[in-house]
């Protein structure tokens, strides 16, 4: 099968706190009757848009594919390993928590028994917009539990100002919540574990409460040393694209490219890349072929990909994604000349 890259349908998931626009990712998207707050871009039931396995789930195409498309890092039957979406957050998020692949392997194998640790890169924001992230230094348990009483669990935060282009990540383990004002492109393991502290007394369309999972919150929480952030992007080579590492780990790495001409993407036999438009237009071409794209679309990048370029109309703005080998690309950009403290502050073990 001749590898191509192909397009993703996404799945709009209403949410309480969510928008009734979602321009201009998604001009189509206005006067919603009911609130949307993500758009998933990769979930495995996603139809794939595009390519030879149009029509398909995006989990049907995942387990068909071979492996020169999948990459040498995914053997057959290996689950679809990132979920990225869009959030429109009108209103807070609740308060939350996500568990680490260890404590969800032995608690929630019925929900997959993965964790979560996730990043934010900000598409929008508007003035005073802020997340949440991480508690202040000297927060212990029961000072969380007693702000939890209280109805002062924000005031134990960690507040981030946020503005267009801002990075945070948010490990497993690192309490959180996302203000309104803002939309945001989330780069996490393929997980749905959420563990709600906090809900600011909001009740759903039926009148009931959101479910609360405090105890496992409380088991998975870092007291002792607060995680995660704001993230100072690393640049990159230019090549054609203004190139900045936002984030990496051993769950993704995740990069913003900004193309005003050509630009070449270079796949990588390893893995399979993920691409996210999030302004501007233009084609992707390839081996005499190409296919147009424009803001809000997820691409998949085969990992034998050959000659893929990104012809720019306007000037493009977009996120690449992929599962890297922590220890390869931190020697790669080492070799360049950048230096091992520039590293750590966007590589995560």
């Amino acid at each position: 099968m001749k590898p191509e890259p192909f397009r993703i349908e996404p799945i709009f998931s209403p949410r309480i706190w969510g928008a009734r626009s979602l321009a201009p990712l998604f001009p189509e998207k206005t006067n919603l009757k009911v609130p949307v707050g993500e758009a998933w871009l990769t979930a495995v039931d996603c139809r794939v848009a595009s390519g030879p396995f149009g029509g398909k789930s995006l989990g049907a195409a995942w387990d068909e594919m071979p492996a020169d498309w999948r990459g040498e890092r995914f053997p057959a039957g290996a689950p679809f390993p990132l979920l990225l979406k869009f959030l429109f957050p009108t209103e807070k998020l609740s308060i939350q928590v996500h568990p680490n692949d260890a404590y969800a392997q032995a608690h929630e194998q019925a929900a997959g028994g993965r964790g979560k640790t996730e990043m934010w890169h900000v598409v929008s924001a508007q003035k005073g917009a802020q997340a949440l992230v991480g508690l202040k230094p000297g927060v212990n348990r029961d000072k969380f539990l007693e702000g939890l009483d209280q109805n002062k669990l924000e005031e134990l935060f960690k507040a981030h100002p946020v503005h267009a282009g801002d990075t945070l990540f948010v490990p497993a383990g690192t309490p959180h919540t996302i203000g309104p004002g803002m939309v945001i492109c989330e780069i996490q393991e393929y997980s749905d574990l959420t563990y709600r502290v906090y809900d600011y007394g909001r009740v759903d369309a039926q009148g009931k409460p959101r479910e609360l999972h405090i105890q496992k919150a409380l088991e998975v929480t870092h007291f002792r040393k607060s995680l995660g952030g704001k993230v100072s992007p690393l640049q990159l080579e230019k090549n054609g694209a203004t190139k900045l590492l936002l984030a990496a780990c051993r769950f993704f790495a995740t990069e913003r490219w900004e193309c005003s001409a050509k630009c070449e993407i270079c796949a990588d036999p390893a893995r399979f890349e993920l691409l996210v438009i999030l302004n501007g237009s233009g084609a992707l071409s390839w081996q005499g072929e190409s296919a147009r794209f424009q803001p809000g679309e997820c691409w998949i990048v085969p990992a034998s990909q050959k000659n893929l370029e990104l012809l720019s109309e306007r000037s493009v703005t977009l996120v690449r994604s992929y599962v890297p080998d922590v220890a390869v690309l931190r020697a790669e950009l080492h070799r360049v000349g950048i230096s091992a403290a520039a590293l750590s502050q966007v590589i995560f073990d």
